[in-house]
């Protein structure tokens, strides 16, 4: 499956924006889908992912309440919605998808996700 984020861009603290990604080459329905971001110098950090079929979502405890995603099957995409941005927020945004139909756990480290987009680059500045 291929995978391309949109909607990044440069927001001022406080701001709202929303990601998208748009899959092909398989229905996303099959696929337990995230997002992961990555700040410069730093390491991937897992942001919220949703089991196929969206039955179960999960979030960084860090960033439950401000960071929202959501999926449409219908359309093969998943969407991030960040409210009340920090400068902290500013990294390059991953949406990410695993294919694993037996498994009930959702992973948090990079390493376990194979289907990569992209990113698209979210600045929070003044």
């Amino acid at each position: 499956v291929q995978l391309v984020e949109s909607g990044g861009g440069l927001a001022q603290p406080g701001a709202s924006l929303s990601l998208s990604c748009a899959a092909s080459g398989g229905p996303i329905s099959l696929y337990t889908m995230a997002w992961f971001r990555r700040a410069p110098g730093k390491e991937y950090e897992f942001i919220a992912a949703s089991r196929r079929s969206g039955d179960s979502i999960y979030y960084d405890d860090s960033l439950k309440g401000r960071f929202t995603i959501s999926r449409d099957d219908a359309k093969d995409t998943i969407y991030l919605q960040m409210n009340g941005l920090k400068p902290e927020d500013t990294a390059v945004y991953y949406c990410v998808a695993l294919f694993a139909p037996g498994r009930n756990s959702v992973p948090r480290s990079s390493y376990e996700w194979r289907y990569w987009g992209e990113g698209t680059l979210v600045t929070v500045s003044e």
